[in-house]
């Protein structure tokens, strides 16, 4: 009889967290509680402490990945969120953080570390710090490196989501879309097509796209 689904998704993700935290991390990691979580416009989140035995004896960190971009994103993209979670735990335990969902240089040197480059675009050129920022995966880094030898062992994303509301998007394709300064943060809504600069930093204001954030 094969494995249930939810066992199948949730030994998965402790592997790689594990596999992960062996190679990347030295093995240093705290156990943490991996969820599946639909939170807005994110890919993931990391939140310390968040959970507790009834007790209060044993306290635990959360990881929350977004099912929702699982079948949009290969399974390296997804692992990379998965990652850049864990360097958000790293520095829970182990570094100093700044304010909730803030991303620092302490964090952003951590993630440059096991080869993932912040970036509040996601691409080449975006800020490296602030309040909401995401990566791009390092060309022969350290995680494209260990997250090719994890899935040739056979491990992937069992499940992903097959439901889509077909009208639900043509209303959002229609709908006004948010812009943000990655300079400034100054946001602006217009159509998803628009051209939209701020006119403080003279610089081309992009769309907000579903990234890694924190709760």
């Amino acid at each position: 009889m094969p494995a249930d689904p939810t066992s199948k998704t949730y030994d998965g993700l402790n592997s790689a967290y594990a596999y992960f935290n062996d190679r990347l991390f030295f093995g240093q990691l705290p156990a943490c509680l991996i969820t599946i979580q639909r939170k807005n416009r994110t890919f993931g989140y990391f939140a310390g402490d968040r959970f507790g035995t009834a007790d209060d004896q044993e306290i635990t960190d959360e990881i929350a990945l977004n099912p929702t971009h699982f079948a949009q994103r290969s399974t390296e993209q997804t692992l990379s969120t998965l990652v850049h979670e864990m360097v958000h735990l790293w520095q829970h335990h182990f570094g100093k953080p700044s304010r909730s969902a803030y991303h620092n240089k302490q964090w952003a040197g951590k993630m440059k570390e096991v080869g993932l480059i912040p970036s509040s675009t996601g691409e080449p050129g975006g800020k490296e710090t602030g309040q909401k920022v995401s990566h791009y995966i390092a060309d022969e880094g350290p995680f494209r490196t260990a997250c090719a030898e994890f899935t040739d062992l056979g491990h992937t994303l069992p499940y992903v989501e097959r439901w889509t509301d077909q009208a639900s998007r043509r209303k959002k394709a229609a709908s006004k879309t948010k812009y943000t300064c990655a300079k400034c943060n100054f946001n602006v809504w217009a159509k998803p097509d628009a051209h939209v600069v701020c006119g403080d930093c003279n610089q081309r204001m992009m769309p907000d796209e579903p990234s890694s954030d924190d709760a």
